[in-house]
């Protein structure tokens, strides 16, 4: 695909991901960082393969405060992550509402109704209203173009981050973009100081949050006359509040009805909407996800049908708008079950499952490919809440079961994981070790493979796959004091592995193996870089 500058004929066929890369292009978007998660990842990807500054940070919340920063100093950011993702950012997030920015600060939350790649299925409309920040919700790929754009100006007008909500139908779905809206060019990046507004210690931070209220209610006012919000007005019998995703499944489940499309969902256009709900005779408000919109609406005073518990859950499609329409609470017919996932063939992390299920371990687990081991055939798993838990959970479990049980327990992390949330983990067992000790295995395959074969820090390559510092995780196991470190290759000798893995279990002491073999979907590409970077090393000398 041609990702050059956009001219008024251009048409593309854009999935929304790769829409809001292209906005970012065309905005002279100075940074994106982010995380890769289902179902944002592409965003950044594509946003470097345009040409784009991009650059993977370990986690979340680094991600959101290397751009904050880089918005301190006048320059135009965006930050990518899955929904869950916000939950790791939100420290520095309902911070950086209250210090406000000086350049753009652009947040991309993807939400994942129905829980396609997730471990659950939060609704990420709250973080804007808890944290006091305007959201955008795009319905294609054109307004995710647009979308993308308007949050940047926003974001300059009023000095503030804007968060833009995707979902994973938009994310992945590809429709016409014609990427002929223009936006000011973004000005040089230069420091000025602002100490009383970037430094939230309380006597700053009391004024800061009257600052970011009256912030946010000229924005509510600015949405009432200038926000994304189409009234398209088809007779008095049904009128539809919708936004999203969810507006288009809507419009094509009833073309016939009155609409009101809010792009702009928070601060809501309250005016806007009121006068739509006295236009028409019966207001359905369709959303996927949580009761969030009609919840406001009725507290704001005003007459809104919802939807019944059932279709909280999942996404939404034509045929569930009709049924929420019709008033039909009926069972729906189960969706057709399609082939379980399961762990490629010739993986290396089925040999450690193997093990674990052969010695009866007590497995904590954790987020990545890696989790399939607790599906046929493996059943190795027993516990899975969140990147980076699966080693804190292990050390709750050593601390409190008998001798006997504790000595079975095993907290299993991948290597973006490990790196992610899970160094932290190893920092409390050298502070606060359990008696019988505790075993950490890091399954390091050498990608973030669940995502789509990202880099991390371990692998010493960039987003870009160029050369870069490497995090070396036995060295730091070592500086960290733990009393065994094991390094093994899962396939080569699976005996000595399952040896080192019971003296480990037998010993007592805080031991961390590392089981690495790369993963096979990855080792071709890496050669491939590996090569690349000779040559151009040749070529250079």
């Amino acid at each position: 695909m041609d990702f050059e500058k956009a001219n008024v004929a251009e048409r593309l066929l854009l999935s929304g991901n790769e829409a809001v890369a292209r906005a970012a292009l065309d905005a002279g978007v100075s940074l994106g960082t982010g995380y890769p998660g289902t179902p944002s990842t592409e965003i950044l990807e594509n946003f470097s393969r345009m040409g784009g500054p991009a650059q993977w940070a370990p986690n979340e919340k680094v991600a959101m405060e290397v751009a904050l920063g880089a918005s301190f100093a006048g320059a135009r950011t965006l930050v990518t992550m899955k929904h869950v993702g916000l939950n790791v950012a939100a420290d520095p997030l309902f911070t950086a509402a209250h210090t406000g920015v000086t350049g753009a600060m652009v947040i991309v939350t993807a939400d994942d109704p129905g829980m396609a790649s997730s471990q659950n299925e939060q609704d990420n409309r709250w973080y804007a209203r808890a944290a006091g920040m305007p959201m955008f919700e795009p319905s294609d790929s054109q307004e995710a173009y647009d979308f993308t754009l308007r949050a940047i100006e926003l974001s300059e007008e009023f000095a503030a981050p804007v968060m833009l909500r995707m979902t994973t139908r938009l994310c992945h779905s590809k429709t016409v973009v014609r990427p002929e809206r223009s936006i000011a060019e973004a000005g040089r990046p230069e420091f000025h100081r602002n100490i009383k507004g970037r430094v939230m210690i309380p006597a700053y931070a009391r004024p800061a949050h009257k600052r970011l209220r009256e912030r946010l209610a000229r924005i509510a006012r600015w949405n009432e006359t200038s926000g994304p919000n189409d009234t398209i007005q088809a007779g008095k019998d049904l009128g539809i509040i919708a936004s999203g995703i969810a507006y288009a499944h809507a419009r094509e489940a009833t073309p016939d009805a009155s609409f009101l499309k809010i792009g702009l969902t928070w601060p809501l256009p309250t005016e806007t909407i009121a006068k739509f709900v006295r236009s028409v005779n019966r207001c359905v408000v369709i959303e996927e996800g949580d009761p969030v919109l009609v919840e406001s609406l009725r507290a704001a005073g005003m007459t809104v049908e919802g939807k019944s518990e059932q279709y909280r859950f999942g996404e939404l499609n034509v045929n569930r708008v009709r049924r929420i329409l019709s008033g039909d609470d009926s069972v729906e017919a189960a969706a057709a079950k399609g082939k379980p996932p399961q762990l490629c063939k010739g993986c290396p992390h089925r040999v450690s499952f193997e093990i674990l299920r052969r010695l009866n371990c007590i497995v904590a687990g954790d987020i990545g490919c890696y989790t399939l081991g607790v599906l046929p055939p493996f059943e190795a798993m027993d516990t899975c809440i969140c990147m980076g838990a699966s080693i804190g959970v292990g050390l709750g479990l050593r601390h409190v079961l008998p001798d006997e049980q504790a000595r079975r327990v095993v907290s299993v992390i991948g290597d973006s994981t490990f790196v992610h949330s899970g160094i932290t983990g190893l920092v409390e067992m050298v502070y606060n070790p359990p008696k019988t000790g505790h075993v950490v295995l890091i399954l390091d395959n050498g990608t973030t493979a669940m995502t789509g074969l990202q880099e991390h820090p371990g692998t010493g390559r960039t987003l870009a796959h160029q050369p870069t510092g490497q995090i070396v995780f036995e060295d730091l196991a070592g500086a960290l004091g733990i009393e065994r470190v094991e390094v093994v290759d899962p396939t080569k000798d699976p005996a000595g592995y399952e040896r080192i893995l019971i003296e480990a279990l037998d010993s007592g002491k805080l031991c961390v193996i590392i089981a690495r073999r790369p993963c096979l979907l990855v080792a071709g590409k890496v050669r491939e870089y590996e090569k690349k970077r000779s040559a151009e090393t040749d070529a250079h000398e």
